[in-house]
């Protein structure tokens, strides 16, 4: 990309296309194309068809999507697999007619077959059978992984994608019911702090092994792959490290400073019982994690206070 470049980041407002402008900022980068949800519905196919026509963007981070954690995957089932295969295709489509020069689609680590080999290479898609709770969403971003093949097998786009491991960071979405664990686990714990409780419980029997990159980690690798990485493939991005469940729910303990006890609520699903991504081919082009899961935390933490200081 060039400095001067048009660049679209879809979903900026989210934790992950925050951080992607932000890194961009950072990097010297300055002429983008901003739309909120309310000036630019995603999943209107005329509208997005409308936008890129009048924008004529020139590169095109696609981070737009409907998230969450299981509850929410689990409940809103058609929602997560309607509204993400619409904003894929509209983008994508659109990016292919108006000559986008480049498009990176970002996708989720839950592709992947719930029992895939560990640590999970990039040839594990589409091996198995997925994890029932979020299936819709999975299904939902193979389709866009899919889209990005086969519009640069079709019509020769440099389009490419890749899949992110369990992300957390600034702009984090902290509502107990439709988050993700850990920052689900922050709020938890900080209202447990707040109102003097003796214990938090946690879902799960806290076994399942997890990883987990901060977001401006995951923006820096974005920004990299979208200068250096041109394959057909998609790519993993994540930092080789895991961690259970039990170990980072005492992990976020720490930093919040609650000091009550934990309670494991067995009844309630675990999910995936491991999940770490083979990152191997993205540390051979030269990228790596730069941010620790504690110094993560800590960061993360602060931003949820500063979010809800009132």
């Amino acid at each position: 990309m060039n400095k001067d470049g048009k660049i679209f980041v879809a979903g900026y407002r989210g934790m992950v296309g925050s951080a992607i402008l932000r890194k961009l900022k950072d990097q010297g980068f300055h002429n983008f194309i901003l739309k909120e949800r309310g000036s630019l519905d995603l999943r209107s196919q005329e509208s997005v068809s409308r936008f890129f026509s009048q924008e004529k963007p020139e590169f095109v981070f696609l981070s737009a999507a409907k998230v969450g954690g299981i509850q929410a995957n689990n409940t809103y089932r058609a929602e997560f697999l309607y509204d993400n295969l619409m904003i894929e295709a509209n983008i994508i489509h659109s990016s292919y007619e108006t000559g986008v020069k480049k498009l990176f689609f970002l996708g989720s680590s839950c592709i992947y077959p719930k029992m895939a080999s560990q640590p999970i290479k990039e040839s594990e898609l589409l091996t198995g059978l997925l994890e029932p709770t979020n299936e819709p969403y999975a299904i939902a971003k193979i389709a866009g992984i899919k889209l990005c093949e086969t519009y640069r097998h079709q019509y020769g786009c440099n389009f490419i994608s890749a899949m992110p491991t369990n992300l957390y960071g600034i702009n984090d979405n902290y509502d107990l019911e439709n988050s993700h664990v850990l920052p689900a686990l922050i709020r938890k714990f900080h209202m447990a702090k707040a109102g003097n409780q003796p214990t938090v419980t946690i879902w799960g029997t806290g076994k399942p092994l997890r990883e987990f990159m901060f977001a401006d980690d995951l923006a820096s690798a974005c920004i990299f792959l979208m200068n250096e990485y041109n394959e057909p493939g998609m790519i993993n991005i994540g930092t080789g490290e895991e961690v259970s469940i039990h170990a980072l729910a005492h992990l976020v303990k720490d930093v919040v400073g609650f000091s009550g006890n934990l309670i494991f609520d067995t009844t309630k699903p675990d999910g995936t019982p491991r999940k770490l991504l083979d990152t191997t081919r993205l540390h051979a082009l030269g990228f790596r994690h730069s941010v620790s899961l504690a110094e993560g935390l800590r960061i993360t933490y602060q931003d949820f206070l500063n979010r809800n200081e009132n």
